[in-house]
């Protein structure tokens, strides 16, 4: 049916299809009513229809050549732009029915993400003619070959995810699992025909040539002389089954870590079920397939209880710090509820640097799982005999170091044809055999959205596709032909055969898709290492999409008692893949030194000198809570590595050997002292282990001095209560996170007229010739008491550091101003007011900058700036602005009872930025006025200018009136300065963790201990002859009952008192016991109790109030058997003092 008529057809609620019809001037096409706003559901050429009724989503609109449809989406991308050639028209070229018509034009600006700028842009899933479209529609089956767990941020911060860990268990509703985070690059493996080797986001490279081979070895290793046949068995297994394993692969060839490992290997960290929605093993099923395939499992602990699992949290507090590998391992073998071993040992193979520690909660019922699987699948034996396994990887390497391509083929052929058969993934030309003006890999994606899936598990992917390209997610499909596992190429020569790989650029993708997941529950969870196989082939006659899927679910529901693993085992998309995600990465500082501030910090060291990797050091200590002792031996530490790398890289290559020049250098360092031993962890051959672990677990005899760990303390990473700890603040630094037009300068000229703010600096950057943020800070260097405006925009973190240093060492409080708007998905600014600072620049005159209505590219340079916001939701950009600087202003800037902004302007800015993504992605910063996209720019400049001030009106009524706003703003600026300027202590964004401890004690109030003492002096002389004269009261600040002490007790003693973490602890102080040089008080703990709840491991309890010169704390600890010498002197009180103190981690 032609005409302008709305005409809806629904053939299934699965799958709509796309039909074209041209006749004359007239096109019709389809659009999802979900890409449309309600209100232009019906337009003057579209007939409302009852698309309920109908059963379907999808609806036909008409579109006059040459003209746009009124009423059609703004914020969608439409079937066409419009495309003007040199007779003012369009060409509608015909294509066969099933096929969309192509448009013929000389220049374009148009929306689509790929396409060519010289090309109209098409809907997603528009199929260009092909050979394998021709004569009928397209069907896609779809196949997920290898993936790994989703990325999940936490929304909460460390210590609230840690209470929800504890809840659960202590509910009974899951249980704590531990496991070793071993420091190395993600390897996918699914089989060796049909699947597949991945890494995380490609195939067919270097890393995953290493990752067969290390495989291959290790199951040579493990099976001996039956090796070749379980290889075989092996991949079969995978294949037939539709699985694979992700593994950590740890390798000194492909980059340095944290630590060179002493040995190649893999630890198996996940086996996925790929018949439909990936499914992830347990880890008690993870344990079976790896005993039963002698496959290397990595080290597990259990916690079911509450007191176990505040335990562990204890216990990773004190090791924060300090830990590595064998004493980590050692104190989660002690507390743990169940501990299961690793195949394989990290010391042995990585080294002692451990990265960290990965804690999730599980299904309540994994302990007895857990045992049964232990009992039914114990760990393999060893083969019997000598192996002969060849030349090594590394050995390899070296033989072949000419090119990647000899390494790579090397690695192939050594490993064996019964782990790689076929090399075509590595070898073969992979090019798409597919003609389209918007190139291969844009229109197979387009062909698949728009085909009929073949069953359930293809239509679930196109949604997720399709969610992707509508919430315009920094994800990249990419396509390579997958020709050599083409399933049925003999009874159908037209199919196409790729394998796409899903790239999320941004770790932001995965946080603004599980808010789509909450939107719409059925959709499949975005994953890492996201790879999938799809054949595209013409629909057979008769088939529909409906039966098709239907019938894929009965083969998935006759096949569901085939599954192996246990209903336990098979974590069925609810653990990991709900929105609502419990699990925490703990990492260690001997692993952070190494990684963060060396490796990381080179890039500041080398580029920026010396200072500027001070700083970035300082800022990262300090970010993660660092106790203020480890500063001072990093910060002496670095300091020396600074000399030491300036001169081995002179070249500033920063490549991955860093280790290369750090290893020598940190064993060197490790060797002077046992301090230096237990900052650095471990180096090179320089360390006794065993006496580390002697030194930080407590093999000594005497306990350190408890007050001098307590004055080393830093603030943790939250909020600062302690008003000791609070700093003054100098001045104020007010900034703009803006975009030109905002009227920063104008706000500037304002606050300036306020003088109750106090002294006030102005520079302004139009104006400023030179560096301008380095010549503001050397102004406020000469004069920080002022309140300094910065009227220039600061749009990214780059700036924000430099603001965040100048603030530091300026003691100024930093106050960012931003106006303030809705935002979308992907930017804190939105349309509407990135169109009323278009308009204000274009009623410049003379503007400083010379941006104004006279400059050549003002649209592009407001396109520029928005674009630097890109990748946060505005709630996600305030929340960083607030962690970072404490404060926040925003200044009104629309009205909130507006009208929607109209269609044109929506239009003219969606094509403006199409057009600045295809010029910056071929010509970088360069400028609009050249380059290849320069006259399609001055079409979008002129057709800018035309769309605002057309209207005019519009954006002059939807503005607060500036005075009203400048009044907000300085109200705002005005309570800041007047509740004093404190510094901010920032939040860690790059790591978070936890303040460290060294003991755990009842730590009792200081008014409560002088007032006993102070009574005690009163009614006993002897006691207020001794106490007069000392300087007790000083102490008291300290005062506290040791309960246990990690170098006297070990970790794993003090990691038990996590269940009575910040309990009251009712105290009786009995006596006092004094010497000339020391002097204690005498205590018994939960007094009043009947039963002994809290109990110090130390053999005598008691408070420490005064030692003499020369003298610790810890010394008091000699006090009873002072007495039994005469030594010193007991006074027992006749009626015990009552005080009640907490137990603390000190």
């Amino acid at each position: 049916m032609l005409g302008q008529n709305l005409i809806a057809i629904g053939d299934s609620t699965l799958e709509m299809r796309a039909l074209l019809a041209v006749k004359g001037r007239i096109c019709i096409c389809i659009k999802s009513l979900t890409h449309h706003r309600p209100e232009h559901a019906a337009s003057k050429n579209c007939h409302p229809l009852n698309f309920q009724a109908l059963g379907c989503s999808t609806i036909f609109r008409v579109m006059e050549a040459g003209k746009n449809v009124q009423g059609s989406n703004a914020n969608s991308k439409r079937p066409y732009n419009a495309v003007t050639n040199k007779n003012g028209g369009q060409k509608l070229v015909w294509a066969p029915k099933g096929q969309k018509p192509e448009v013929e034009a000389k220049s374009a600006v148009k929306s689509s993400e790929d396409a060519d700028v010289k090309v109209p842009s098409k809907p997603d899933g528009e199929v260009v003619e092909s050979k394998t479209s021709k004569g009928g529609k397209l069907t896609a089956r779809a196949q997920v070959r290898a993936t790994f767990y989703p990325k999940f941020e936490n929304e909460k911060s460390d210590q609230e995810v840690r209470n929800k860990m504890i809840h659960a268990v202590t509910a009974g509703n899951g249980v704590v699992e531990v496991s070793l985070k071993h420091s190395g690059s993600l390897f996918l493996y699914s089989g060796d025909t049909v699947g597949g080797a991945f890494a995380k986001n490609s195939y067919g490279n270097l890393y995953t040539a290493v990752g067969v081979f290390v495989l291959g070895r290790t199951m040579q290793e493990a099976w001996g002389a039956q090796a070749a046949q379980k290889q075989k068995e092996f991949n079969a297994y995978l294949q037939e089954n539709k699985l694979s394993i992700a593994m950590e692969l740890v390798t000194a060839v492909l980059g340095d870590h944290g630590q060179r490992p002493l040995q190649d290997y893999v630890v198996v960290t996940a086996v996925t079920k790929l018949q439909g929605r990936p499914l992830f093993y347990s880890s008690q099923d993870v344990v079976a397939f790896c005993h039963e395939w002698r496959l290397p499992t990595n080290n597990l602990w259990l916690f079911s209880s509450k007191k176990s699992a505040m335990s562990f949290f204890s216990a990773y507090d004190a090791l924060c710090e300090e830990g590595i590998a064998s004493t980590v391992t050692k104190v989660m073998d002690e507390i743990a509820d169940m501990s299961v071993p690793g195949t394989k040992n990290h010391r042995d193979l990585q080294g002692e640097i451990l990265e960290g520690l990965v804690a999730r909660v599980v299904d309540p019922g994994s302990v007895a799982s857990m045992e049964k699987t232990l009992r039914e699948h114990p760990a393999p034996a060893k083969p019997d005999g000598p192996i002969n396994l060849g030349p090594a990887l590394r050995e390899i390497f070296a033989a072949n170091r000419e090119s990647e391509e000899k390494q790579m083929r090397a690695l192939l052929q050594a490993v064996g044809k019964d782990m790689c058969s076929n090399m075509s993934d590595w070898f073969d030309e992979k090019t798409l055999n597919v003609q389209s003006s918007k190139g291969p890999e844009t229109h197979l994606i387009g062909s698949f959205l728009q085909a009929s899936p073949a069953d359930d598990s293809t239509l679930k992917l196109q949604e997720l596709c399709r969610a992707i390209r509508a919430r315009k997610l920094p994800v990249r499909f990419k396509c390579r032909s997958n020709a050599h596992r083409k399933t049925g190429a003999a009874e159908n020569p037209d199919l196409i055969s790729f394998r796409m790989t899903i790239h999320v650029l941004s770790d932001s993708a995965f946080r603004r898709y599980q808010n789509e997941m909450r939107k719409q529950p059925g959709l499949w969870p975005l994953y890492r290492g996201f790879f999938v196989d799809i054949e595209l082939s013409p629909g057979a006659p008769g088939s529909g999409p409906v039966a098709a899927v239907n019938e894929a679910k009965e083969k998935l529901e006759d096949s569901s008692d085939q599954f192996t693993p246990s209903k336990v085992g098979l974590e069925q998309g609810t653990m990991f893949d709900d929105t609502e995600h419990l699990m925490l990465k703990l990492k260690f500082l001997p692993y952070k030194l190494r990684t963060f501030l060396i490796r990381n910090g080179l890039a500041a060291l080398m580029n920026k000198g010396v200072s500027e990797y001070k700083t970035y050091y300082m800022r990262q200590m300090k970010n993660w809570g660092t106790s203020a002792q480890k500063q001072k031996e990093l910060t002496q530490l670095l300091d020396e590595w600074a000399t030491v790398a300036k001169k081995h890289f002179k070249d500033k290559k920063l490549h991955n050997s860093y280790l290369t020049v750090a290893e020598p250098f940190l064993e060197k360092y490790a060797q002077r002292n046992a301090k230096n031993q237990r900052l650095i962890g471990a180096a090179g051959s320089a360390v006794n282990v065993e006496q580390f672990l002697a030194e930080v677990s407590g093999e000594r005899s005497e306990e350190e001095d408890d007050s001098n760990h307590m004055e080393d303390e830093a603030p943790s990473t939250s909020a600062v209560t302690d008003a000791s700890l609070v700093k003054k603040a100098k001045g104020m630094l007010v900034f703009f996170p803006g975009i030109p037009g905002c009227a920063k300068s104008g706000l500037c000229a304002e606050i300036r007229k306020v003088t109750d703010l106090g002294a006030q600096h102005h520079l302004m950057g139009d104006t400023t010739k030179g560096r301008y943020w380095q010549l503001l800070a050397d102004q406020r260097k000469k004069k920080p008491q002022v309140i300094t405006l910065a009227d220039k925009n600061a749009p990214n973190e780059e700036v924000w550091k430099q603001i965040e240093n100048m603030c530091e060492s300026t003691q100024a409080v930093s106050v960012p101003v931003v106006c303030d708007s809705e935002g979308t998905e992907s930017n804190p600014y939105s349309l509407d007011a990135l169109a009323v600072f278009a308009y204000r620049v274009l009623q410049r005159v003379d503007h400083p900058g010379k941006l104004d209505k006279n400059s050549p590219n003002p649209g592009f340079v407001l396109l520029m700036f928005y674009n630097l916001y890109k990748g946060k939701d505005r709630k996600e950009f305030e929340e960083e602005l607030q962690e970072r600087f404490g404060h926040l202003v925003k200044m009104p800037l629309l009205k909130a009872n507006r009208e929607p902004l109209p269609k044109a302007i929506v239009d003219v800015f969606e094509q403006g930025l199409d057009l600045y993504k295809k010029h910056t992605s071929k010509h970088g910063r360069m400028e609009s006025f050249k380059g290849s996209f320069k006259d399609a720019w001055a079409v979008w400049e002129a057709l800018l200018r035309s769309t605002l001030f057309a209207h005019t009106e519009y954006l002059n009524t939807i503005q607060v009136p500036f005075q009203e706003a400048v009044k907000s703003v300085i109200d705002q600026l005005k309570a800041i300065n007047k509740a004093g300027l404190i510094m901010h202590v920032p939040k860690g964004h790059e790591e978070r963790t936890f303040r460290t401890f060294t003991y755990c004690a009842v730590k009792l109030p200081q008014e409560e201990v002088s007032k006993a003492l102070e009574s005690i002096s009163a009614q006993n002389p002897q006691v207020h002859n001794y106490l007069n004269g000392k300087s007790w009261k000083e102490n008291l600040g300290k005062a506290h009952i040791t309960l246990a002490h990690k170098h006297a007790h070990g970790v794993a003693a003090v990691s038990a008192y996590g269940s009575f973490r910040g309990s009251p602890a009712p105290v009786q102080v009995t006596a006092l016991v004094f010497s000339d040089k020391l002097c204690a008080l005498e205590v018994q703990l939960n007094a009043g109790s009947e039963e002994q709840t809290v109990k110090s491991l130390n053999a005598w309890p008691h408070v420490t109030i005064w030692t003499g010169q020369g003298l610790k704390a810890k010394d008091a600890n000699a006090l009873p058997a002072l007495v039994d010498k005469g030594q010193a002197q007991r006074i027992v009180f006749p009626n015990p003092i009552a005080i009640n103190g907490t137990v603390e981690f000190l």
